[in-house]
C-alpha cells in the first residue's frame, strides 16, 4: 500500500527525525521550496535531507523533476529509501549517503544539478561554498532563510566568493543564481 509524504513525516517526527513543528507546518514551509524553484529546474539536489524535508514535499509537488537526497547519516538515508519506495518515487528521487563535501571534490557531482536546495544544512558560508560547487553554471541555490526580524546572514562577499548572484527573497527562501563566468 502506497503510503503519503504526512504519513512518512509523522513517522520520521514520531521517531524524534523531525521537531516537533505540526506537520501540515512542515510540509508548508517546505512546500515554498517547490514553488520558488525555477519551472525550468529538472535535476536538483536537497542537502542534508534528514528526514525528507524539504526534498519529499518537493518531488510530490513537482513530479516532473528528478530529486537527489543526501545526508551522510546511514540510518537516516535508510529510513529515506524506504520512503521513497512506499511512494513508488524510486525512478525519479534517489538516495545518497555521502558526506557532501567529498561529494563536491567529484566531477559526477561538480555544476551538475539545474538547483540545490537545503532547509539547514550547515553554516550558511559552508552551504553557500558546497552549493554552488554542485549547482550548475546559471543553476539555483535555495536555502532557508532565518527567522522573521534575524540580521541578512548573506554577507555580500561571501556569496560572491562562492561564486553565486543574490540573494532574491522569495516567501522564507533566499534564491541564487550561479554565475555562468567567474
Amino acid at each position: 500500500m502506497a503510503r503519503t509524504v504526512h504519513e512518512i513525516l509523522t513517522d520520521a517526527q514520531r521517531i524524534g527525525a523531525l521537531g516537533l513543528r505540526p506537520i501540515s507546518e512542515v510540509i508548508e514551509h517546505a512546500g515554498a521550496f517547490a514553488f520558488a524553484l525555477p519551472d525550468s529546474c529538472r535535476n536538483i539536489v536537497d542537502l542534508g535531507s534528514g528526514a525528507g524535508v524539504p526534498g519529499l514535499v518537493v518531488a510530490e509537488l513537482r513530479p516532473e523533476v528528478h530529486i537527489t537526497l543526501v545526508d551522510r547519516r546511514a540510518k537516516r538515508t535508510d529510513a529515506l529509501e524506504r520512503a521513497v519506495a512506499s511512494l513508488g518515487w524510486s525512478h525519479r528521487v534517489r538516495v545518497v549517503c555521502a558526506d557532501v563535501a567529498a561529494l563536491t571534490r567529484q566531477d559526477e557531482w561538480r555544476d551538475t544539478f539545474d538547483a540545490v536546495m537545503s532547509r539547514g544544512f550547515g553554516p550558511h558560508e559552508t552551504t553557500l561554498k558546497y552549493s554552488a560547487a554542485l549547482a550548475r553554471p546559471g543553476g539555483t541555490v535555495l536555502l532557508s532563510e532565518p527567522p522573521a526580524g534575524s540580521k541578512n546572514r548573506w554577507d555580500a562577499a561571501v556569496v560572491a566568493a562562492a561564486g553565486l548572484e543574490g540573494p532574491e527573497l522569495v516567501l522564507h527562501l533566499a534564491r541564487f543564481t550561479k554565475k555562468t563566468e567567474r
